[in-house]
């Protein structure tokens, strides 16, 4: 194997914004200063374990399938554990993501927006889920904490005879708002502001701008469309509270 030519100075960069992020966030002594660099480290070696894997997969569609799974199984078992490691949660995220994340991708490969492809099942795929996985950590976040937060506004609904559903409208409604923030933000400002990751990987693998613009806004949209279901659906099924959510960490 034949190690890249830009391996070295690669390294020396990310070496030295992991020792900038860690020292400002140690001298501010913000909580657990190292957890972004570990991250970092983290997300570096599963990169080049994946990035190998794949070399000799990725034209494999039960390969590619399989990948997918995997990617879905631990983006589900991130969330659950953010919300609180319980079986209900379990259930609650692994059928809100699916679903949010299976009806987007049939839409946009059924309509001929991205063609049906090993290689671009896995590159869409991996976008959705990991945006799914992000804004279902967020809406339940948001959610819980606000609900723990007007507890007594919660008991003082319950108390004059509304449903447990009732009781937490207004909270549902501000997290899944919350939750969608981000990937609003970078919809909106998408060419002005930033250059995602899909328009500038196509453009260096020697796609024209316009083709590589195409395939960013189908990819935008998917994520609005996983992001908006996985929320909604997972918080009407929290949404029901009839204790008081433990304090999340």
């Amino acid at each position: 194997m034949t190690w890249p030519s830009d391996l070295f100075p690669s390294l020396l960069g990310v070496g030295i914004l992991i020792v900038l992020a860690t020292a400002v966030l140690w001298f501010y002594r913000a909580p657990h200063p190292f957890s972004p660099a570990l991250a970092v480290l983290r997300g570096g070696l599963q990169l080049a374990i994946i990035s190998i894997i794949l070399t000799g997969v990725i034209q494999d569609p039960v390969w590619v399938t399989l990948a997918l799974l995997v990617m879905f199984s631990v983006a589900v078992l991130t969330v659950s554990r953010r919300l609180g490691p319980t079986p209900q949660h379990l259930w609650m995220v692994t059928a809100s993501m699916a679903a949010g994340i299976v009806l987007t991708l049939a839409i946009v490969f059924a309509t001929g927006a991205i063609q049906l492809s090993a290689r671009y099942a896995l590159a869409i795929g991996g976008i959705v889920i990991g945006n799914s996985m992000t804004i279902a950590t967020l809406a339940g976040r948001r959610f819980s904490e606000s609900v723990n937060e007007h507890w007594d506004e919660v008991e003082g609904w319950l108390a004059l005879g509304a449903t447990p559903r009732q009781s937490t409208h207004e909270f549902t409604r501000r997290a899944v708002y919350s939750a969608l923030i981000p990937s609003t933000d970078q919809t909106k400002t998408t060419g002005l502001v930033t250059l995602p990751g899909a328009f500038v990987g196509a453009i260096f693998g020697g796609v024209s701008p316009l083709e590589a613009g195409r395939f960013q806004i189908v990819v935008l949209a998917s994520l609005i469309s996983a992001g908006t279901i996985t929320a909604v659906l997972l918080i009407s099924w929290l949404a029901p509270v009839k204790v008081r959510p433990a304090a999340l960490t």
